[in-house]
């Protein structure tokens, strides 16, 4: 739905594509033409690169918007795209391969100057990983190489657990990824997640757009996001933006992407991964710098340089808190069905992305994600409440929700004071109502 908004205010025609489990699906309605490409399994449709190519160019489409999700960050799709005439939306083919591959990026952020987690540099076996870890000092990470949204990824607090952990991720991981590799990282604890967004363009322009802070999370994904974290000096915000910038420059970055950073108590911060994509907290920063994303993707994928470079000028505080169909209560349970009652929240400052309506099916095949409330003010505070008053007027009947939690959680101290990490959740779990258990 928001690359289709932004297609028809460039005056271009938008092609859908569906698996038949999303063919009642608003987006379909709303786009120009859409093709059907298969079964609601993502690996027969959304996942099956000769579907989607075959849908683009039968249609007649120069350009591919992969969005940010199933194929946007693949190699191989970008290539497809190019074999077949289809500009791609997003950066080259090497540059994803290059930054899909999570030890590959470390050597290329260690070339950039770009601080890292201490860790292995390169993929290792169960017993490598024990001797990096005592090397480094626990608790650690194991981490998926081709890793990413959490999968493939499991704690050790001890030398005991080393064994047991490595089988889980490795299997996780290839299960997720066709791919068990596994590398190895210090726990920074506690931390903050904090990510620099940046466009660059083909002729070497890069413009970074400041910081979202993305510490709230269940399970390792994002819950709540906001811009400018208050974790952040003017300095420390400087360093990590010239940092992204330096990447950018050294990978010759196209294109949107996000540069993650884990930030840690005494302000020192750690490259973890670059999404090369756009990605769902978007908003975010398009309501704090004004500048359109999408409308940016498109301009530069037809080759056009960037309005403007360095840092974008950037105005008030923005947060926006996903809403999933999942159940808190129910340690964040995905909660598939058919939305009664769909009422959005108004008003000044308030601005609400989804692709649900009322009657709508939520599937049990793909992500949970139902909408994005995203609100801007003059300050963190405003924002806040502003918040709060939204999702009081959000509605969503027929299906579970983490709109309360996120609500509980902006009412605490710790919120309204800044005060908080990626462990908060699981941290305050006793004192949020949406998370008490049945």
């Amino acid at each position: 739905m928001r690359v289709i908004r932004a297609l028809h205010e460039a005056g271009a025609e938008a092609v859908a594509i569906y698996s038949t489990a999303d063919e009642d699906s608003l987006h379909v309605r709303m786009a120009d033409r859409a093709v059907r490409i298969g079964p609601p399994a993502a690996a027969g449709s959304y996942l099956n690169i000769p579907s989607v190519i075959a849908a683009g160019v039968t249609t007649g489409c120069e350009a591919v918007h992969p969005g940010w999700g199933f194929l946007a960050e693949n190699p191989a799709f970008a290539e497809a795209c190019a074999d077949n005439d289809l500009v791609f939306v997003g950066p080259l083919p090497d540059t994803m391969a290059r930054m899909g591959d999570k030890v590959r990026a470390k050597e290329e952020m260690r070339a950039a100057n770009v601080p890292l987690v201490p860790g292995s540099a390169a993929p290792v076996d169960a017993a490598e990983a024990r001797q990096v870890a005592d090397e480094v000092g626990y608790p650690v990470l194991l981490k998926a190489v081709a890793g990413g949204g959490g999968r493939g990824m499991r704690r050790v607090d001890s030398p005991a657990m080393v064994a047991e952990a490595y089988a889980l991720a490795s299997g996780e991981a290839e299960a997720a990824f066709s791919d068990g590799s596994i590398y190895v990282e210090k726990v920074v604890a506690p931390a903050r997640h904090v990510e620099i967004q940046v466009l660059g363009d083909s002729h070497g322009g890069v413009l970074t757009l400041g910081e979202r802070e993305c510490s709230i999370q269940r399970r390792h994904q994002k819950l709540i996001e906001e811009s400018p974290s208050v974790a952040l000096t003017p300095e420390g915000r400087e360093a990590m933006e010239s940092a992204a910038e330096r990447a950018c420059q050294r990978l010759g970055y196209r294109n949107a992407g996000t540069f993650e950073f884990l930030l840690a108590p005494d302000g020192a911060f750690y490259f973890i991964e670059l999404n090369a994509r756009l990605q769902v907290e978007h908003p975010v920063t398009e309501l704090i710098t004004g500048i359109d994303l999408v409308r940016e993707q498109l301009r530069v994928a037809a080759g056009e340089p960037l309005s403007r470079t360095g840092r974008a000028p950037r105005q008030g505080h923005a947060i926006e808190v996903r809403v999933n169909a999942e159940d808190p209560a129910r340690d964040f349970m995905p909660s598939p069905g058919r939305i009664e009652r769909f009422r959005v929240p108004l008003g000044p400052g308030v601005r609400v992305d989804t692709h649900i309506e009322e009657g709508a099916s939520v599937p049990p095949y793909y992500d949970s994600l139902l909408a994005k409330v995203i609100v801007w003010d003059v300050d963190r505070p405003s924002a806040i409440a502003r918040s709060l008053r939204a999702l009081g007027e959000l509605e969503v009947r027929g299906v579970a929700t983490t709109a309360g939690v996120a609500a509980d959680v902006m009412r605490t101290e710790e919120f309204a004071e800044g005060r908080y990490s990626t462990s908060f959740l699981e941290e305050a779990a006793d004192r949020l109502p949406a998370l008490a258990h049945e």
